[in-house]
């Protein structure tokens, strides 16, 4: 009988063959991950800016063109316009809407220049190391882009309003139909550039309906000093009120008037004879483009990375916890389903504190567009410590100057900043109070906070118990009242009461003190995105360099834009100009009242005397308000030492107290009527 011999190999197991567990653990396959393409839309962005930039150049030769001749038509003129002035910032009865567009347009441009790969249109996969150069290039690029647009408007011509129709159409049109073809970009999130650009679209179509208007009602001709602005401003500022509504502000209002009264001063409410600035309009709605790109971008850096993550978990989470020595449950199907739901949690509360950042930045927005109005008529009124804590001069200064023409974007940024730090503290804030006060709560367990404050509930009640016994005992025995007057009662009780809890007034300090901090921190950071309040000390707020920036630019605008001002400017110009009609009102009313009292005044001087008097006097009052350093030269001040002791035609409150009574006796001598015209003529 034959016996074969059979040979056994030895088995090798193979650390990498996973054949035989992908047979036994078979599992569905998952959709896959969708890839964002980069794409380019059919109107190559290069050739558009390169045509783009031509015709804006031939426009603006055009109207350069089109400026001079009118020039030289219309010889002098008010409000000459040119090319190289793209608005009248400082002129507050001008149209708002294109000047506010073209801004919002340029920011949202910039906003989007930040994160975007290729920062000029000209250059594609520009290169990392000259990535930085090509922002700064951009930073100046897209402002000239765009300054056709406002010079179109400044000049206030038809064929200004075609050209800028048709520059304003041939921007909104392509970049809509970039914007089909490519709706989807791989930067950051697929939406990001096309929520991005619907400022910009918005900007774009309001400049469309815009300059079409302008092209069929024709431009205004009641702006700046032939407003009518001025004179009603002055007329209700001369206004007398009537008793009944000063009777009625003096009462005291009633709760429920009180309680109306808070949503109403976060409420910006137009009023009818003040219109704002040009300057603090465009800086509010750049501020408000600022709220949402910040909000968009907030919101596209995290919400997505959270819907990775939470659609990423899996059973092996359970392990990677259990490194860390946390074991939420022994089966591992329960333990995805509690990190996914404290996944959602996360995001639940990170959307909840954009949401109330969003609502507070817009409510700040508000309410400093109502205090600048309101410090705008405090200064107008010559009221300067409402804003300043010293005496200041009200006329233009190098800080001044640079403050203002940089207020705008100073404004953006520090919305921006602020409005992320608001989010970044709100939802630490949502945290704790959701998976450290709701969710125990909610399950009954872990509940920490509420041990440790259970725990030390004894010194809590101390605490408590010693502060109403000292309210309760400052009220019923420490004060008394005695005919209409307060005054100490039982002295030597409050001393050894003051004795026996000063240890634990010590503990009630260390609690407040604490509190003190919150509330600090937490008002200066909703207040943070706000320039027209300081965040610091009355005495220390010139430290504060966004508030130093608001006062120094309304330096400017006060000084270059009083409404009184600018009416008896135009009342002026209107008497120099021959057949004008507020100089022939003024005419005809002094001829009747110099009609009507002449037969009792017999020394009176001549008709055309008084006319020239009362000329004289209007444009010696307009010399001063312009030039306020002269007021020191003036008859009346010249018992003051220095020319310094007058601010804004106010003396000076450190003068000293001889000086100030010789020149309110000097002030207060009438003036002589007898002065000839020579006398007036060299006065002016």
């Amino acid at each position: 009988m034959n016996h074969t011999k059979v040979e056994f190999e030895p088995f090798e197991y193979s650390y990498y063959d996973y054949s035989d567990w992908y047979s036994n653990n078979a599992e569905p396959t998952k959709p896959p991950k969708e890839v964002i393409l980069p794409c380019d839309p059919t109107v190559d962005d290069k050739l558009f800016h390169i045509c783009m930039l031509s015709i804006s150049l031939v426009i603006m030769l055009i109207l350069a063109v089109l400026s001079r001749k009118n020039k030289f038509c219309q010889g002098f003129t008010r409000g000459s316009s040119s090319i190289f002035s793209p608005a009248n910032f400082l002129d507050q009865t001008q149209s708002k809407g294109v000047v506010m567009a073209v801004f919002g347009l340029v920011f949202s441009k910039l906003a989007m220049l930040v994160i975007a790969p290729d920062p000029l249109p000209f250059c594609k996969d520009t290169p990392a190391d000259i990535k930085e150069y090509m922002k700064i290039i951009a930073i100046f690029y897209y402002p000239v882009l765009f300054y056709p647009l406002l010079a179109c408007s400044t000049l206030q011509h038809k064929a200004g309003y075609v050209f800028g129709t048709l520059l304003s159409f041939g921007h909104f049109g392509i970049l809509l139909w970039q914007k089909f073809d490519c709706p989807k970009t791989p930067e950051i999130y697929k939406f990001y550039a096309l929520l991005g650009s619907l400022p910009q679209l918005a900007c774009l179509a309001y400049l469309c309906v815009q300059f079409i208007l302008l092209f069929v009602k024709g431009p205004k001709t009641d702006e700046d000093l032939d407003s009518s602005y001025y004179n009603n401003y002055v007329k209700l500022l001369l206004k007398k009120r009537s008793s009944t509504a000063s009777s009625s502000s003096t009462d005291k209002p009633t709760l429920a008037e009180r309680i109306l009264e808070v949503p109403k001063s976060y409420i910006y409410i137009p009023e009818k004879v003040f219109r704002f600035p040009v300057k603090l309009a465009v800086s509010a709605f750049v501020a408000f483009m600022a709220i949402y790109h910040t909000a968009l971008l907030l919101i596209v850096l995290v919400v997505p990375t959270l819907h990775i993550v939470r659609a990423g978990i899996d059973e092996n989470i359970a392990f990677l916890l259990m490194g860390f020595g946390i074991i939420l449950s022994d089966d591992r199907m329960e333990v995805v389903k509690i990190v996914t739901f404290y996944t959602w949690l996360l995001e639940v509360c990170y959307l909840c504190a954009m949401t109330m950042s969003l609502l507070v930045s817009l409510l700040m927005l508000m309410r400093s567009m109502i205090l600048h109005r309101s410090n705008l008529k405090g200064l107008y009124k010559g009221d300067i410590y409402s804003i300043y804590n010293s005496q200041k001069t009200i006329s233009p200064s190098k800080p001044g100057v640079v403050c203002w023409m940089g207020l705008t974007g100073y404004q953006a940024a520090i919305v921006s900043l602020g409005m992320a730090i608001q989010t970044v503290v709100l939802f630490i804030c949502f945290l704790f109070l959701v998976f450290l006060i709701i969710i125990p709560v909610f399950y009954g367990r872990n509940l920490i906070v509420f041990q440790i404050a259970g725990e030390a509930w004894p010194g809590w009640v101390t605490l408590l118990l010693v502060t109403v016994l000292q309210h309760v005992t400052a009220k019923f025995a420490f004060i008394k009242k005695d005919a209409g007057t307060r005054d100490l009662n039982n002295r030597e009780s409050l001393f050894l009461l003051t004795y026996l809890l000063f240890l634990i007034n010590t503990l009630v300090g260390l609690i407040v003190s604490i509190w003190r901090m919150v509330i600090t921190a937490l008002y200066n950071i909703i207040h943070l995105g706000r320039i027209d309040i300081s965040l610091l000390h009355r005495t220390a707020e010139s430290y504060d360099p966004a508030y130093s920036y608001y006062i120094n630019s309304l330096k400017v605008e006060v000084s270059q834009s009083h409404p009184v001002m600018k009416a008896f400017c135009g009342l002026l110009l209107d008497m120099m100009v021959e057949g004008g009609r507020v100089g022939q009102k003024i005419r005809d009313a002094e001829e009747a009242c110099s009609s009507m009292i002449s037969g009792i005044q017999e020394n009176r001087p001549s008709k055309a005397t008084s006319r020239q008097r009362i000329r004289s006097r209007w444009q010696l009052l307009y010399t001063l308000v312009n030039n306020p350093s002269l007021l020191g030269s003036r008859t009346h001040f010249q018992t003051l030492k220095t020319s310094e002791s007058v601010l804004n035609g106010t003396p000076n409150r450190s003068s000293k107290k001889g000086s100030n009574k010789e020149a309110s006796k000097a002030a207060a001598e009438p003036v002589q009527s007898t002065e000839t015209p020579t006398n007036q003529d060299k006065t002016d």
